[in-house]
């Protein structure tokens, strides 16, 4: 069992968060979740309210004393689902101006993995500098852009396609990756 950070802010997309905490719940790792004050009120909005079920502790985005903060705690990780380009822009130039931030740039500084999953578009040039500056400095990002290979027949199905991603850049062993990737091996 190992414990990862998610971090959810108030892009839209709060199932993109939900479907990664209950996977890694169903994997048995403890998940530990910090949502900006938007994050809530996205999430109260699109009916995400079920992801606090699916995680350990729920940290207060302004608590800079939580275990997350500090690089002496052990994390396996961190994904930050969804993204908004704000506080992508925040991680990309270091600025720790909250929890979800500071966690984030930890995990940089100990090289553990850090998946970031924007939800916005389209793109302009600053999202794409501070998307390249994230990968430079070791993140991974994801966007939420769902593959078809696999049919989907539900929008969990097609959110899960994303969380499949999520999950093997984290290092999770699961049977997500494994299903999507035998559906496109066959259909390929």
């Amino acid at each position: 069992m190992s414990r990862y950070v998610l971090g959810v802010t108030g892009a839209s997309g709060g199932i993109y968060a939900t479907r990664t905490a209950m996977h890694l719940h169903r994997c048995g790792h403890d998940v530990t979740l910090i949502v900006t004050h938007p994050g809530k009120q996205v999430l109260e909005y699109e009916g995400q309210n079920a992801l606090y079920d699916y995680c350990k502790d729920v940290c207060n985005v302004d608590e800079f004393f939580a275990e997350c903060a500090s690089g002496s705690a052990h994390y396996a990780g961190m994904a930050v689902v969804p993204c908004s380009m704000g506080t992508l822009g925040r991680i990309a130039v270091g600025t720790s101006d909250n929890l979800l931030v500071r966690a984030a740039d930890v995990c940089l500084k100990e090289r553990r993995p850090l998946v970031i999953v924007p939800r916005e578009m389209p793109y302009n040039l600053i999202h794409i500098e501070n998307m390249k500056r994230v990968t430079l400095a070791g993140a991974i990002v994801i966007p939420a852009s769902p593959q078809f290979y696999s049919k989907p027949a539900t929008i969990e199905e097609l959110v899960d396609t994303v969380v499949a991603k999520i999950l093997k850049h984290l290092g999770v062993e699961q049977s997500l990756v494994a299903q999507v990737a035998r559906v496109w091996s066959k259909n390929a």
